[in-house]
This record gives structure tokens, sequence and C-alpha cells, in this order.
């Protein structure tokens, strides 16, 4: 269903007519994100350049009761900027406010528009000598803006952290069109709320996000890249607690299992060794002296985990290849069955080999391919189901098969979603998480910030 007359013409007034999409061709485009089997057509879209154009747009909405999702690229997993399923909903596309705004090297922060992508705020970053660490499998086509709703993750959270972790300031547009700015340049500042996390992973339901002040770092003066192969899980497992324990936190320590490895060699043609269980995929980075003793102190305990091979790269050129083995997991996966979808659950590191033996008991039972990879370091797992959505009966099986992969992560301590948030997919699953205190808050200041409930209706609760 298309929106109402007036309010289109509305929207053309004030954005321009070339900013506003209405023709159901030109529609469809933003009628799914990165989640697999999930279409809903919205009643239009209108791209935003300015803040003050945001808060128009949310005016209008506001006073016309009209659901608004917000829109970076639609890289998200979990379906959280799907437009609403009533037909009258308003994509909002930040997409063309994608500007670097301030580089400030004295106070290590990065002003920009929400718009802009992760890849160039890393590569601002570069330029300046300076270092952003978050690093989604997406970052050279997700926004900025999505990361902050989302609360990213990516390789390098182990040793940096999230998203959360480098947001120092926000301008969000609150539902009504007001314009909130949060947080500052200061290193220290308690006064008050610390409103910027309520909006950090509130996927686009408390307000709409248009201006992000980001930390920088000084960027690592060396880095070393290691790959481990291992006979079995829970020698890689072991590994990877072992590593913690002898006081060594890398930069990035993931794991891909025997399947992906198969995927990711056919894609990518890296060589990898087919006859293992699982590969660790190990980079330090800091002070030369500090790597090189490191790198050498994850391959002595790798080898006392009985490790079949350890490859350290010798050159740059040497190590983005390793690196790709698992940066390219998700597409080598979604090479192999119509329908690949990729979940996301973490627990406890010591909870990791468990948690991978039931991804393949719980496949083995319901007779699915699936192939898992991940963060080992911080425990954040990606169970991938190779199906094929126009197999009704295989997309129910996949469907029980997440239920019991989300049950038991809680029951093991851990949580439904590490870095995809929750949006659409996995709202029946949060109140078992998140229990019935935090969510009787967490309804309450939804309501109170959009009250009409016009921003993202429909996902989260």
């Amino acid at each position: 269903m298309a929106l109402a007359g007036n309010l289109v013409a509305e929207l053309k007034r004030l954005l321009g007519p070339e900013h506003v999409l209405t023709a159901p061709e030109d529609l469809i485009p933003y009628s799914f994100d990165g989640t697999a089997a999930l279409r809903q057509a919205p009643g239009a879209v209108a791209f935003a350049r300015t803040t003050e154009e945001v808060a128009g747009v949310l005016r209008l909405a506001n006073e016309t009761r009209t659901p608004v999702v917000a829109r970076g690229s639609g890289t998200g997993l979990s379906g959280g900027s799907l437009p609403s399923p009533d037909g009258d909903c308003l994509v909002l596309c930040l997409v063309k406010m994608d500007r670097i705004l301030e580089v400030d090297r004295a106070n290590l922060t990065l002003l920009c528009e929400a718009g802009t992508l992760t890849q160039s705020v890393a590569d601002a970053a570069a330029g300046a000598g300076l270092f952003y660490p978050p690093d989604p499998g997406s970052m050279k086509i997700s926004t900025i803006g999505g990361n902050v709703a989302e609360n990213s993750g990516g390789l390098r959270g182990l040793k940096y952290g999230v998203t959360r972790n480098y947001v120092m300031g926000l301008e969000v547009v609150l539902p009504d069109g007001e314009v909130l700015w949060t947080g500052n340049k200061c290193v220290k500042d308690v006064a008050g709320y610390s409103l910027r996390d309520v909006f950090i992973g509130s996927e686009g339901t408390l307000g709409v996000i248009t201006k992000v002040l980001l930390k920088l770092i000084p960027k690592p003066a060396a880095k070393k890249t290691l790959l481990t192969t291992f006979a079995r899980m829970d020698q890689a497992a072991q590994t990877v607690s072992d590593i913690i324990a002898a006081q060594i936190i890398p930069c990035t320590l993931e794991f891909l299992d025997r399947t992906t490895i198969a995927c990711v060699d056919d894609y990518a043609k890296i060589g990898l060794p087919r006859d293992c269980e699982a590969l660790l995929l190990m980079e330090t980075d800091g002070h030369p002296a500090v790597v090189e003793a490191e790198a050498a102190r994850m391959a002595e305990i790798a080898r006392q985990n009985a490790c079949v091979e350890v490859r350290i790269a010798q050159t740059d050129e040497e190590a983005a290849k390793l690196a790709s083995a698992r940066r390219t997991a998700f597409s080598a996966l979604a090479r192999v069955a119509p329908t690949t979808i990729l979940e996301d659950i973490t627990v406890p590191r010591s909870e990791l080999a468990k948690m991978v033996r039931f991804v393949e008991v719980v496949a083995k039972k319901h007779r699915l391919r699936v192939g898992t990879f991940g963060h080992m370091g911080d425990g954040n797992l990606h169970p991938t189901f190779l199906t094929d959505e126009r197999n009704a009966d295989e997309m129910h099986r996949v469907e029980e098969a997440f239920k019991e992969l989300f049950t038991e992560a809680i029951r093991l301590g851990g949580t439904i979603t590490g870095e995809h948030g929750v949006g659409v997919a996995k709202k029946p699953f949060l109140p078992a998480f998140a229990g019935e205190a935090q969510m009787r808050v967490m309804r309450e200041l939804r309501r109170v910030l959009d009250p009409n409930g016009i921003l993202n209706p429909g996902k989260v609760f």
C-alpha cells in the first residue's frame, strides 16, 4: 500500500521530487536487507541529505502516525531495516549523508555523518596516521550509522571491542523532529545519564542517528599473522583458552570449521589444508618486540595442543592472504546453496567447544548442512545454514534448529546475538534471554521516547 498522496507531496516539497521514490520497481531494493528470506515492500523511500531534512521528515511522520524505518546500506543480518508489514511504511535512507566533517589529531577523534561508509572512516583515520579498530565483515559497504544502531562487532573485537567502545558523541533526531546531541570530545565525562549508550544498539527504535563522533587510537607499529590447523575442535578451543590464560590478547583470534574451510578454499584458492577439523587465524599487533614475542608464544601454545601446522606470514601480502581465509567465509558459503542463513550467538569462551559440537548435533538431527566460523577469541559463533528458502519443509527445519541453538546458548550463559542485533529475526527469543524486568524497562524507555510508535515498529519487541 502506497503512502497517502498528501504525505508524498509534502516529502517531495521538503526533499525535492528526485529524492522521494514511490514507483514499485524503485522500491524493490529497499524491501530487504542482508537477512535471508525476509522481504517487505515500503510505501515510499525518502533520501535525506541534512539533519534538518531528517528532522522535517520525522515531524511529518509523527504528525501523520506514519511508520519510519531508518536505513543505511541495508547490510544488516537480523531484519532491522526491513519496512514494517503494513505497507504504509516510509524508509528514510541516509546514504547521501556521507561526509567526514573533521579528523581531529589533537584529540584523536573523527566526526562524520551517519551515511559514511565504515571503510571510509578507517581510511580517513589511516590517512591521519591513526587507527579506527572496529571492522565488521561488511565494512566496505556498511555505514557508520548502521554500525552504531546495531553496535556492530568485527574480527578485532577481542582486543579492541565493538562499535560502542569508540563512540564519543552522537547527534540524534528524536521521533518528533527534535535534534539531540549527546557526548563530546572529553575522555572523562560523567555528567548525567549516558544517553549516548541508550542510542547505541537501539536498532533505530529510539531516534535516527545523523552524526557520530568517534574515538581513534594510535596506529599499531607492527603486526604478525598466524594460521594454525587442528585435527579436533577441542584442541583449537583449548588453544584459545591457553592463549588468554597466558595473558595474551591477540588482535584477531578467529576459527573456521571443516565445511567452511573447504568452501573458502574452493572460492579463494588460498591453499588451505582440508584434512583438519578446525583452523585458527591469529593476529597480534603493537610494539614490534611484543608482536614477535606474542606470535612465538601463540605458535608454541598451538603446538602444545597438537596443532597440525603453523603458518606465519612473512610479508604483508601473505598476511592479507591468510586473513582472507576468514574474511571471505560468508561469501564462500553463500556460493554453495541458494539461501545462506548466517546466525550469531555468543557463549563464554569456556563453553565454545561444547557449543560448536552442539551445532553439529542439531544440524545432523534436522538433516541440514551447516558451516560454522566466528570469533573464537570472544566466544562469538556464526553457524551458517546452507539451504533453499523455496523448500518450505527445509526452512521449517532451519527454524527449529535455530530455536535449539538459541536455547542452548542461553543455558550455557551466552546470548542470542553478539553483534548482529535483534531486529525481526530474534525478537521471539529476547524475553527468554533478557527476563521480565529488562523487557519492561526497555519497553517503557521506548514508549517515552517514541509515544506514537513510529520508529521501526515491530523490531526488537
